[in-house]
């Protein structure tokens, strides 16, 4: 199995381990909210995606004008003519006056253009594989940020509990600096550094308090709802095992990548297009119907047919100028596309980096966190033998402080930085995460509407339900 391939049928699992792994982590509260749980309500409420679906349906229809141009255009006709005549003969002048009314058919079919009007279907056929691929974009992008601001919040209240908890230690020990300078064992120096300890801390617990506001109402924002009790963290997703690995995979499926190549794709196309403005084109008119006399009950039935040959021979350079201009285009989007794997690549590599010093920095953490705490404990026992000082004993404190703060700083960029080399790499969708929702599929809408359909055919009728079903949504 490739390396793709493996982390692909990783990914789907991710949700079911996950929603597994976080049962376990959290048994006492059902409700807890699940970073899966959290991914599926982004996908579902999301309205940057469902303005996106629309633009998408609108590119399907597209489609159908493009095929619309092969056929015939049929109107059904009705005319009224009032004619006025003054004429003179000799010594004579004559009025007259003819009201005639038309019913009828009247039908337009360009027969021939070169091919213009096939490959604008082409061109149209591109241009939704676009943007599929850009929905497909905005799609990582809802759910990258409803990653964040699920990691934001455990991090923000895993602060407030360590500044919660650096409170209650601070008092503590001021009460116990109190305590010593009753018996005289120290100084009010002492007494006043623990005091001013504490109020630090309180004023850090507030700042901490309101971060953990401004993550839950970035939450609301990204999934559309506040969150509930966070179940805590799921297994990390597969990483994949070398850095060229990881481009391969974007390369191959980023669809931003994707997007840039069926831009150029349908360039090209417009090139041809352009191009076949110079050939030939061939049109037939057909009008077929009844003329009645108003004054009189004479009538005429008419049939008319008409062929009509054109071949452009001057248009003041506007051919031409077309054609250099969709060339110059063509050239913008090749330009773009290598831009777009250029910054695919950095992306990647970025989240590569980020994630292993992520990684490293969350294992020296730990062991900074150990030792802090192993240090913090001693002095502070110490202190109670008068071998140190208040402010040996704080600054122990605020050492493990440190450490456990960069602990859960560490903890948080590694798992933003494991979903962002996701979406690097274009894995970061509901399909590919497993989730646990009814995926959009943009071909249903497409082969209904491709065949631009009849008003009253079964497909429209099958059409017009599917608007419907997406207008009670």
């Amino acid at each position: 199995m490739s390396t793709a391939a493996g982390m692909m049928r990783g990914l789907r699992g991710l949700a079911m381990a996950a929603a597994l792994g976080l049962a376990a982590l959290a048994p006492t509260d059902a409700r807890a909210q699940s970073l899966a749980d959290t991914l599926v309500t982004a996908y579902n409420t999301s309205g940057l995606l469902a303005q996106n679906r629309a633009l998408l349906r609108a590119a399907d229809e597209d489609v159908a004008l493009a095929v619309a141009d092969l056929r015939p255009v049929i109107d059904w006709i009705m005319r009224a003519r009032r004619n006025f005549s003054d004429s003179r003969t000799g010594g004579f002048t004559t009025d007259s006056q003819r009201t005639t009314g038309f019913v009828g058919l009247s039908a337009q079919w360009t027969l021939y253009a070169g091919g213009a009007n096939r490959l604008g279907v082409d061109i149209a056929k591109e241009a939704v594989l676009a943007t599929r691929n850009s929905l497909v974009s905005i799609e990582q992008a809802v759910l990258l940020r409803a990653v964040r601001a699920y990691m934001n919040v455990i991090r923000a209240q895993e602060t407030v509990s360590l500044r919660e908890n650096n409170v209650r230690v601070l008092s503590q020990e001021l009460q116990a600096a109190r305590d010593r300078f009753e018996v005289g064992e120290v100084t009010r120096t002492d007494v006043a550094l623990a005091e001013s300890r504490v109020a630090e801390a309180r004023s850090n617990l507030s700042l901490a308090q309101g971060e953990l506001i401004t993550s839950q109402a970035e939450y609301v924002t990204a999934v559309g709802q506040r969150p509930g009790r966070i179940a805590g963290l799921p297994p990390l997703p597969p990483r994949p095992a070398t850095l060229d690995a990881a481009v391969a995979v974007a390369v191959r499926n980023h669809p931003d990548i994707l997007e840039a190549q069926h831009e150029v794709a349908g360039a090209e196309l417009g090139i041809k297009r352009a191009a076949a403005a110079f050939g030939p084109s061939v049109t037939a008119n057909a009008e077929m119907g009844r003329t009645d006399n108003y004054g009189n009950r004479n009538y005429n039935d008419d049939v008319s047919l008409t062929l009509t040959y054109r071949q452009p021979v001057f248009a003041g350079g506007a051919l031409p100028a077309q054609v250099r201009k969709v060339m110059a285009s063509r050239d913008a989007r090749r330009a773009a596309l290598l831009n777009t794997q250029r910054d695919v690549v950095q992306e990647v590599s970025n989240a590569y980096v980020s994630r292993d010093a992520a990684r490293a920095s969350l294992a020296a953490t730990r062991e900074r966190v150990e030792a802090a705490r192993i240090a913090f404990e001693g002095i502070r026992e110490e202190a109670t033998l008068g071998a140190r000082t208040t402010l040996d004993v704080l600054v122990a404190e605020q050492d493990l402080l440190d450490a456990e703060a960069a602990q859960i700083n560490a903890q948080t960029e590694q798992y933003i930085a494991a979903y962002e080399l996701l979406a690097a790499q274009g894995l970061l969708t509901a399909q590919n995460l497993g989730l646990a929702v009814q995926i959009y599929d943009p071909t249903v809408y497409y082969n209904l509407a491709k065949d631009a359909p009849p008003t009253l055919s079964k497909q429209s009728r099958d059409l017009n339900r599917v608007l419907e079903a997406l207008g009670r949504r």
